[in-house]
């Protein structure tokens, strides 16, 4: 009997697929779609249960074949234990990609598609900080080139924060009388000039009116030469009467300038002097007390309606004014090591945590040794313009001592651990990244660079701390570990 092509189709369920197709008329026959793909079928479907549609013909007709025929569904790709999953993804975990658009998977190549190439692996991590250039300006960040310095052995020692003597001032008065008024208290700012105290003077009174009449008797004398000139011209006053008013116009001069210059002692400048003619009554007895640099009132001994006196030394100071912009730092230093220590060493201030705090050179050192404490004493000059310092405070002094080696460095802030690895932030296209250096010796506040970063090259000096900030805060939130 010969075999018809659908019953040798029904006969294909369970058994080999292996058939003949005789060739009854001249015209091809759609080839049957059970190939070797259904005589795998028993030994690769994991689902007795599930429809014979796979070994049938058609589960719906307009449905593509199945997993075990050549299609599942039209338009969609082969599945796992084909070729693909779905059409325009990648292959799955068991053949070569997971999504398409993404990067291999955990079993392939990479994680994400998308991301940058070594995103975790070179430069720190290779992710960007990404900020413009007027908002790192305002966040602080700094650039520098990495340049060759002397960086020696590094010497730890205890230093005291205190005053710049320079930009100190202990503020008395400079006529005697009583304090009418207190224009400023304790921790309060003042600019130079500013007025801190009123007192009223009767000693500045009694200057002022001996101004007015010196200046008088000037003019006044001016006057009479001038006519007694006059009159000798035209013969009729003898020359004796004229030489007589010359010493006397001399002498009321002398006398207005004697005056003038008391004045300017007590803090009357050419601008007040034109005032005092025309002041009010009990004006003239107006002293105001003023700054005589911009800083901070540190103490007021001064009081309302206290008497104070000028001129005295055993008088108290009435207002104290600092400015801490500025501030030393002197550091003890044992004996054995004063020949170490270096004008201009780098030396770097730091907390009772490690932490640098200020940094800074050698302005000198103190050519004595304390007799009680047998140190000498080295002093820093700081920038405390951010008012991190205070004086009095005690901090460790890192310097860098002895015989000094160039090479290549960097402040010791600029660099940071950037997954586990020491790294300095450099600019890059739309912002910051992370570069992976090799550290050497740390001494005086900087770190030796021997490999990662090249003499010339940009890097953060100032700042790197807030960028790995940020950069953990981005890692945190899109699910990576850094």
């Amino acid at each position: 009997m010969k075999l018809t092509t659908m019953t040798m189709a029904a006969m294909t369920v369970g058994v080999f697929a292996f058939v003949t197709i005789p060739a009854t008329s001249g015209k091809a026959e759609t080839p049957l779609p059970m190939t070797a793909a259904a005589a795998a079928a028993p030994q690769d479907d994991d689902h007795a249960d599930e429809a014979k549609d796979a070994h049938g013909d058609d589960d719906h007709a307009g449905e593509a074949k199945d997993a075990h025929g050549d299609d599942d569904h039209a338009g969609e790709a082969k599945d796992a234990h084909g070729d693909d999953d779905h059409a325009g993804e990648a292959k799955d975990a068991h053949g070569d990609d997971d999504h398409a658009g993404e990067a291999k998977d955990a079993h392939g190549d990479d994680d994400h598609a998308g991301e940058a190439e070594g995103a975790h692996g070179d430069e720190g991590g290779g992710d960007v900080v990404k900020l413009t250039p007027e908002v790192a300006k305002e966040a602080g960040i700094l650039l520098e080139q990495a340049e060759l310095g002397a960086l020696g052995e590094s010497l730890s020692l205890p230093a005291e924060i205190r005053f710049d003597a320079d930009r100190m001032a202990n503020v008395t008065p400079k006529v005697s009388g009583v304090i009418d008024r207190l224009l400023v208290g304790e921790g309060d700012t003042v600019a130079y000039g500013d007025t801190l105290a009123l007192i009223t003077s009767r000693e500045l009174a009694g200057l002022k009116s001996q101004w007015i009449i010196a200046q008088t008797n000037e003019v006044l004398a001016a006057q009479a030469l001038e006519r007694l000139e006059g009159l000798w011209a035209q013969k009729i006053t003898s020359e004796a009467n004229v030489q007589t008013a010359r010493a006397e116009h001399e002498s009321a001069k002398t006398e207005s300038e004697a005056a003038e210059t008391e004045l300017h002692a007590v803090g009357i400048d050419h601008a007040a002097l034109e005032k005092i003619a025309a002041a009010q009554d009990g004006n003239n007895a107006n002293a105001y007390l003023t700054a005589p640099l911009a800083g901070t009132i540190v103490r007021r001994a001064a009081t309302l309606g206290e008497t104070v006196t000028a001129g005295d030394s055993s008088a108290k100071v009435l207002f104290t004014i600092v400015d801490d912009s500025v501030v030393w730092a002197d550091i003890a230093v044992y004996k054995q090591d004063i020949s170490r220590v270096r004008i201009g060493a780098p030396v770097a201030l730091k907390s009772d945590a490690g932490d640098v705090i200020a940094q800074s050179t050698v302005a000198f050192v103190l050519p004595v040794i304390d007799e009680v404490s047998r140190t000498a004493t080295a002093r820093v000059i700081i920038d405390n313009s951010d008012r991190t310092l205070t004086p009095g405070q005690f901090v460790i002094a890192d310097l860098s001592v002895g015989n000094a080696a160039e090479v290549l460095r960097v402040p010791q802030s600029a660099v940071q651990l950037v997954e586990n690895r020491p790294s300095v932030f450099v600019p890059v296209d739309g912002g910051f990244a992370p570069l992976a250096v090799m550290v050497g010796t740390t001494a005086g506040g900087y770190v030796e660079i021997r490999t990662g970063l090249e003499e010339g090259d940009l890097f953060v000096s100032d700042g790197a701390f807030t960028l790995k900030a940020q950069l953990e805060k981005d890692a945190f939130g899109d699910g990576h570990g850094h």
